[in-house]
């Protein structure tokens, strides 16, 4: 069945495929991928049958679809309503006057008087209306008032619902927030409870943005972990778990993550009869690898990009080194920080910039392909709690949306919150190593997190500039030695690019447009070269040629036009 629909200039036809009985499966590949069917009406996810344009990305609801052209309501008794569509110039500006909130595409419009109601205000408003959180029916109150809802606690300037036994003042929001959730934070469904006893509850703090909750009011709990969260923390879109709403089975999750990394080749039988993979061929890896359990010095895994110990797998034809619990990674997994099943990959020798602690590296990550969402592996260790010996405190993953200062390195970024006090963590300073070698000192250096005397001036011995006393640095307690993060591990010109801890050097590789085999390097400052490829200021890091001395830009890294060249690692 077709549809001319007056707002659109193509003919709509009616699509099934977004409400058919889709499999456990395509379900799961549909949330992986993070694609949704949008309506262009409402704004709202298609779930169900619905019109849409063979030439252009344009879908609409079938209720969507069939709305009429003039409307009478009761909110603008004096004139009909218009429905219209937002013209680019007035798009992201119309306002609801009746939710505040900005119209999607389709709204109604008052031409008389400017009144407008976007789609979802039109269609679903009720004046008289039952719900689970309160006895008695609740009238909508006739005019916009100051007063503080009986349910959040919250004060605002509302039509709100009234019970008119009680004396029951509840925000429309809140009246028909969903009865039960499932955030991608937490295990099971958050339900909606209107206050918890004094004894009923150790939690003081929301699980979620991790700020005070008052449990006199409603919230989201779960009584069998004693999980706490705040009614906007819990119904926030971001953290919202849909793979709830298709009724995924947790064994068919569980099996899904379990995909190996790697084939075994050889085993030995070890202590307890427990076989030992002690020859595997990785994904991430052209030959065979091996375990061993020499130590071996400077050498750094290819997979963290941190300082090789037993027990690992290397090559043996390469300088490929892979912790074995590297090796054992899942080659899918969820994180807190994003709401799609991420996939383990091998980016080199691209470099790619980490969503957590944003910082370049080129070692594994875990990528949403849908959403470009990427996290390196040390990142994708920590999940929602955390506890450093740097803090006395146990930490909880703030899911409040703006960035925040952290306390040990003054950046905004994504952090941890202090479950006692007001201390912060990023995922940068959480990864930081406990101890490290700087290539120009004898010793080993030892992350600290209070100043080393009583001085009134702090100063790196690296570069001689004065250190902030409340940041963490690093230490020789030999040498008697203090030292800025930033400066043992050397950072990008740009600071917005973080610091070169999480990348590996020397590793070689060949070129399609370069008879030599490339070395990845660092330069500093003074000895920066131009690319031979694109004729640009190579950036701090470069791919060179030890053969002819050319200099290659790193793929990854901004500023660099050198899109073609495909490099295959040796």
């Amino acid at each position: 069945m077709d549809l001319q629909h007056f707002i659109h200039e193509h003919p709509l036809l009616i699509n099934e495929i977004p409400g058919k009985a889709l499999s456990y499966q395509e379900k799961l590949s549909i949330e992986m991928s993070g694609y949704k069917y949008t309506c262009n009406g409402c704004g709202e996810e298609i779930k169900g049958s619905c019109f849409f344009c063979r030439k252009c990305d344009f879908y609409l609801h079938n209720s969507c679809a069939k709305l009429p052209q003039e409307l009478l309501h009761p909110l603008h008794e004096k004139h009909p309503l218009v429905l219209q569509k937002t013209s680019r110039h007035d798009e992201g500006t119309s306002k609801c006057n009746h939710c505040n909130s900005i119209c999607p595409e389709f709204f109604y419009h008052c031409p008389l008087c400017k009144f407008i109601l976007d789609i979802k205000c039109a269609s679903s408003l009720r004046f008289i209306i039952e719900v689970e959180i309160h006895d008695h029916p609740l009238a909508l109150f006739q005019r916009s008032i100051s007063f503080t809802c009986d349910f959040c606690g919250q004060k605002g300037v509302d039509r709100p619902y009234l019970c008119a036994i009680c004396g029951f003042w509840v925000h429309r929001n809140c009246a028909s927030l969903p009865l039960m959730v499932k955030c991608i934070r937490h295990k099971h469904p958050l339900n909606l409870t209107n206050s918890l006893k004094a004894d009923q509850s150790k939690h003081q703090l929301c699980q979620l943005c991790v700020k005070k909750v008052d449990t006199n009011y409603g919230i989201y709990y779960c009584s069998s972990c004693d999980y706490v969260a705040h009614l906007g923390c819990a119904t926030d879109k971001e953290g919202r778990d849909l793979a709830f709403l298709w009724e995924y089975k947790d064994l068919e999750l569980d099996e899904f993550t379990k995909e190996s990394s790697y084939i075994v080749k050889k085993t030995k039988v070890g202590g307890d009869n427990i076989e030992i993979p002690v020859e595997i061929k990785h994904f991430s890896h052209e030959h065979d690898l091996k375990l061993t359990d020499v130590h071996e010095n400077n050498k750094i895994c290819d997979g963290c990009i941190r300082p090789i110990f037993p027990p690992f797998y290397n090559c043996a034809q390469c300088n490929f080194f892979l912790h074995k619990s590297c090796v054992e990674l899942p080659r899918k997994k969820q994180h807190p920080l994003h709401r799609h099943m991420l996939t383990l990959q091998s980016m080199k020798p691209i470099l790619v910039f980490c969503d957590a602690c944003k910082s370049f590296t080129n070692g594994f990550i875990y990528e949403c392909k849908g959403c470009k969402f990427k996290i390196d592996v040390s990142c994708s260790l920590i999940l929602d709690t955390l506890t450093h010996v740097g803090h006395e405190h146990p930490f909880i993953l703030s899911s409040v949306t703006m960035e925040e200062n952290c306390s040990a390195c003054n950046h905004k970024m994504k952090i941890f919150r202090c479950t006692e006090c007001e201390f912060t963590l990023d995922f940068g300073c959480a990864t930081l190593p406990l101890t490290v070698k700087y290539r120009q000192h004898e010793h080993l250096f030892t992350l600290c997190y209070t100043t080393e005397d009583n001085s009134s001036e702090y100063y790196c011995d690296i570069c001689e500039e004065e250190r902030d006393s409340k940041q963490w640095f690093y230490y020789c307690e030999e040498c008697s030695y203090p030292a800025h993060c930033k400066c043992i591990f050397g950072e990008f010109l740009n600071r917005e690019y973080g610091d070169f801890r999480n990348i590996k050097f020397g590793s070689t590789y060949t070129s399609n447009t370069h008879q030599h085999s490339l070395t990845l390097a660092r330069h500093q400052t003074k000895d920066r070269a131009s690319c031979d490829k694109c004729g640009r200021f190579c950036n701090e890091l470069t791919y060179e040629c030890a053969t002819c001395g050319f200099n290659f830009q790193v793929q990854g890294l901004p500023n660099c036009e050198n899109r073609s060249m495909i490099f295959i690692k040796n």
